[in-house]
């Protein structure tokens, strides 16, 4: 969550009257769905997943009401002050990218973007660790069965399930994911995916299996499952199928995107680029425009959906007075991670860190008063890429050219922010390509080519905007000021931005608007912001150094060589 930014002060003109169209028309703003079943396994088929378990009772999509109840008995947690329930996922806060593996044979393997991100791991210890897991449910006393949806678009949707021993943990992906409306319409439901949630199992074997530690979070493309173990982390589960919607969609010709995305009242849909930490989340949970969704989406021939059906935001700093929505969003049926609670009432206290910074709530969308009930969106007018710069050169706001766009979408520059993977506890500039890196499965390339068919079909404007640093780099400049940042944002979305004169900047070749509203030249020119303009020219130099060299894994045969459209090299 990008904290420093602070919503627009109307933000009590929300769209009571559009919501109440909604519900006339059987689009309720919120609704709890009949959908609980306590069950058997054999029920669910959960026999053909190794699970042989009828002595275990099975709880199938819960009720909010129910998962409540649930969470309580179970002492899996806390209910704060406001009655929304609150959670500690033990060491795990945040990720372990370092335990992710996929399963490497035919026909996948010929597609995976194989490294540092989908690390391959054998047929044969998959297997193992799959075993360990299902015999691990073959012994449970009870279990907790979400089946939903990941794509808003029927067209495409995948069927999902996910299987848990916690009941938390299901009241997160019944958060996160595409809820149905009763039990008849999954009475036949038959899973695309399912990944098996065993956070208490290990692995001892790690070291013969080769893998890095007892955590594994394992994906088997071909089976079409995944198994967690080790981590409580919830964000493993909505991340793992993320991973595989960005292997899916784009064979079928379907943009995936780490990106958040609205619309304004005239039905005009922005997408917002950017990693944890960059005012995605933020920035499109505006009062003044409707909320599509904040964190994965899709773009196919008929426009925008999100993936999910809710949110998942940071909370460290939150106040009411920054960001109203996602405060307000924190109440029954919202879940809170590793917040710390004070007193006897358990009042959440967001600006303690003691725990971590990556602290976080999930809520269902509907907890976003102006949310788009249809999830979807036209084909988007305004990109926006969003970057945290630490080393306060870039400036606050350019326009790229398609080819440039393509360039900048394919570095994805930003600082990892503190707490989003474990070990991070300062701002650290890195490239991630399509700002999301850690979540494709195919090459980067890939996404580049279908991202760049779809903004010449469509028309889209691409714009680069820095929520960094300024007037120096982290440590000596200044966090952009959230006035202008919001100035910026504004002046896209209303395409007041297109009547400035433009003039490019010499290091990063970036064409930078000379006015812009109120917003000083000093400020829309970087160089001009720093007091030392030496100490400028040496820091950007080797930032688009940095730039250039990273860019040289992406010339590749067969694809546009982007690295033309850079920044300039002397």
């Amino acid at each position: 969550m990008f904290r420093h930014l602070v919503s627009r002060s109307a933000t009590a003109a929300v769209r009571p009257a559009r919501m109440q169209i909604y519900r006339k028309a059987g689009l309720p703003a919120f609704a709890q769905f009949s959908t609980s079943q306590t069950i058997k396994a054999s029920d669910l088929g959960l026999s053909s997943l190794g699970i042989e378990n009828d002595n275990a009772t099975v709880f199938r999509n819960l009720s909010y009401e129910d998962l409540a109840k649930h969470e309580r008995d179970n002492g899996e947690g806390v209910v704060t002050k406001n009655g929304t329930f609150a959670v500690d996922t033990g060491v795990f806060t945040g990720r372990s990218p370092k335990d992710k593996w996929i399963v490497k044979q035919a026909p996948s393997e010929g597609n995976l973007w194989w490294g540092e991100v989908n690390q391959p791991v054998s047929p044969e210890v998959f297997d193992e660790l799959y075993e360990k897991v299902t015999k691990y449910y073959s012994g449970a006393e009870k279990m907790y069965v979400f089946d939903g949806y990941c794509g808003a678009n029927p067209s495409s949707r995948k069927n999902v399930r996910f299987i848990t021993e916690l009941a938390w943990q299901s009241h997160f992906v019944t958060n996160m994911f595409i809820r149905p409306k009763s039990k008849e319409e999954i009475a036949d439901f038959k899973p695309e995916f399912t990944i098996i949630n065993a956070c208490k199992v290990v692995d001892d074997d790690y070291k013969k299996h080769g893998t890095n530690s007892e955590v594994f979070v394992a994906f088997n493309i071909e089976k079409n499952v995944a198994v967690i173990g080790g981590t409580w982390y919830g964000g493993e589960m909505k991340k793992g199928i993320f991973s595989m919607m960005n292997y899916w969609l784009p064979l079928e010709g379907i943009m995936a995107m780490h990106c958040s995305a609205n619309k304004g009242k005239d039905g005009d849909t922005a997408l917002f680029f950017g990693l944890s930490g960059t005012g995605k989340t933020t920035l499109s949970a505006d009062p003044e425009r409707y909320l599509i969704g904040d964190d994965e989406h899709g773009w196919d021939d008929d426009g925008i959906f999100n993936f999910e059906g809710g949110c998942y935001a940071k909370t460290i700093n939150l106040t009411e007075e920054t960001e109203p929505e996602i405060y307000r969003a924190i109440k029954p049926n919202a879940l809170l991670e590793n917040v710390v609670l004070k007193g006897s009432d358990n009042e959440p206290d967001f600006f303690d860190v003691s725990k971590t910074q990556n602290s976080r709530v999930s809520y269902p969308i509907e907890h976003i008063d102006n949310y788009e009930p249809t999830s979807m969106g036209g084909h988007p007018e305004n990109i926006i890429f969003l970057t945290c710069d630490a080393f306060g050169v870039l400036p606050p706001v350019s326009k790229l050219t398609p080819e440039q766009a393509m360039f900048h979408f394919l570095s994805g520059y930003t600082a990892k922010v503190a707490g989003t993977e474990r070990g991070v506890t300062e701002p650290t500039a890195t490239f991630s390509t399509c700002f999301g890196a850690a979540f494709l499965t195919l090459p980067p390339v890939k996404y580049a080519d279908l991202l760049q068919k779809k903004i010449e079909e469509h028309g889209s404007h691409v714009y680069l905007v820095n929520t960094g640093w300024t007037g120096g780099a982290h440590g000596v400049g200044e966090r952009m000021s959230i006035k202008n940042t919001r100035r910026c944002i504004d002046a896209i979305l209303d395409g007041s931005i297109k009547s400035s004169e433009f003039e490019t900047e010499e290091k990063f070749g970036l064409s930078i608007p000379k006015n812009l509203g109120d917003i000083p030249y000093n400020v829309l020119n970087p160089r001009e912001a720093w007091a030392d303009k030496a100490a400028y020219d040496a820091t950007a130099d080797k930032l688009a150094t940095m730039f250039n060299d990273n860019f040289k894994k992406y010339v590749v045969p067969g694809h546009t060589d982007y690295s033309k459209y850079g920044p300039p090299k002397n």
